[in-house]
């Protein structure tokens, strides 16, 4: 069997325009169209990127921000062409990568639809054929025949997303656009893609959220600065992909270049996991405490800032939160230098592999320093509590739960239960 799309040493560079003055007149803009400008640098967005998608595959494209997931899909949606390299396709082609590509807000939701359809390369009698489902899903039913520029964005973006999930075409490209629809509308908008998946058609599917896209492919690429550097299953995929997330040293000294969000005011600029005489360690044994500690470099007072700790597993499922940020007693005020926090978190976790990600934040909300994935570290299958030790041969959830149990009737009334 041929493959549906072969990405065959697909680049693309983008030429950035370094200049200093905020406008140019027209004789300074016709010159530098002419001349060989040092303010020009050139910047390949992808380099070299191969890989093959065979029929019915469901493929996950990951990566930080900046690592070229939407350039690519673009070039694959043909709506900008690669520098260098070729792409072959063996179907029709319909993507889903911005609110309303491809509808024109002067026209009424059937216009766009039947519009939309005919740039997909579908024929009328097949947009015929699905008309009514599209509308049902994109529950626009009642404002079908009103100009588009009256939806809503959301209307908008449920009606283009039930045109390119509807119509037969073998691919389907979606960006992260789902993202903005509700949180209804996104389950919904997973439901079909999978429904789509099972019909045996082949779906591209870019997000941040690994646990939709663990939900939704069964292969994985991930991109990082332009580059393919991992091509696998969905689960190994993830996996490569939060283990080369930029981790703290083994002294627990925080990178540079870590932060995610930062203002520049403050950094986080270590971060341990520790037991109970304050040494570093990356396992914990079931049941027993999660102790954490801090420092962080401030060049401004803070006054009731408040900290979060998330614990997510190794394939991006967010599992808990904690904060002081709803506990007066645990109000954090910072000094202008080098502040020492420590943190206890109660832990019900199962034996496994999980991540932390932290954060500061001001009282207000807006976030001062954030950093994802920095640190990883496992439960043990090992009782904190002189037990024994809880051996399974496979997982049960995320969380353990302790419970008491008893025998015992109760009389409810003349019956007994």
């Amino acid at each position: 069997m041929k493959p549906i799309l072969e990405i065959q040493n697909i680049s693309k560079k983008f030429s950035i325009q370094h200049n200093n003055l905020p406008y140019l007149s027209l004789r300074d803009s016709v010159k530098t169209i002419f001349s060989n400008s040092k303010n020009k640098e050139e910047f390949w967005a992808l380099k070299n990127v191969s890989f093959n998608v065979m029929p019915g595959d469901t493929v996950g494209i990951i990566g930080k921000n900046g690592a070229g997931k939407s350039t690519l899909l673009k070039i694959l949606s043909k709506i900008t062409p690669p520098t260098t390299g070729k792409i072959i396709g063996r179907g029709r082609i319909a993507s889903l990568l911005e609110v309303g590509t491809g509808f024109h807000p002067e026209l009424s939701g059937r216009e766009n639809i039947f519009m939309n359809g005919s740039i997909l390369g579908m024929k009328r009698s097949e947009i015929n054929k699905n008309f009514d489902a599209i509308v049902d899903f994109a529950g626009v039913e009642k404002f079908i025949n009103e100009p588009l520029k009256h939806y809503s964005s959301g209307m908008q973006l449920r009606l283009a997303f039930a045109v390119a999930a509807f119509l037969e075409n073998e691919v389907l490209i979606i960006d992260e656009v789902l993202a903005v629809g509700d949180a209804e509308f996104q389950k919904k908008c997973m439901t079909k893609m999978s429904d789509v998946s099972k019909s045996g058609r082949t779906i591209l599917f870019v997000s941040h959220n690994m646990a939709s896209i663990k939900q939704l492919c069964n292969k994985g690429v991930q991109l990082q600065n332009g580059e393919l550097i991992y091509n696998s299953t969905i689960t190994k995929t993830i996996e490569n992909y939060l283990s080369t997330a930029i981790k703290t040293s083994i002294d627990g000294m925080i990178p540079k270049n870590a932060s995610s969000i930062n203002t520049g005011d403050l950094k986080f600029t270590m971060f341990l996991l520790i037991n109970d005489i304050e040494e570093p360690i990356d396992t914990v044994n079931y049941l027993a405490p999660i102790c954490l500690y801090f420092e962080i470099e401030s060049l401004i007072e803070v006054v009731d800032c408040f900290m979060d700790v998330r614990i997510n597993t190794i394939d991006g499922i967010e599992v808990t939160h904690s904060t002081n940020k709803y506990n007066a007693s645990n109000n954090i005020n910072l000094k202008k230098g080098i502040n020492s926090i420590k943190c206890k978190i109660k832990n019900s976790l199962q034996p496994g592999k999980y991540s932390f990600t932290i954060g500061i934040h001001l009282a207000n909300g807006a976030t001062l320093d954030y950093v994802e994935n920095i640190l990883d570290f496992n439960i043990n299958n090992l009782s904190n509590k002189d037990k024994g030790d809880y051996i399974y041969n496979f997982k049960l959830g995320i969380v353990r739960f302790e419970s008491e149990w008893e025998t015992k009737s109760i009389e409810f009334g003349n019956k007994i239960k």
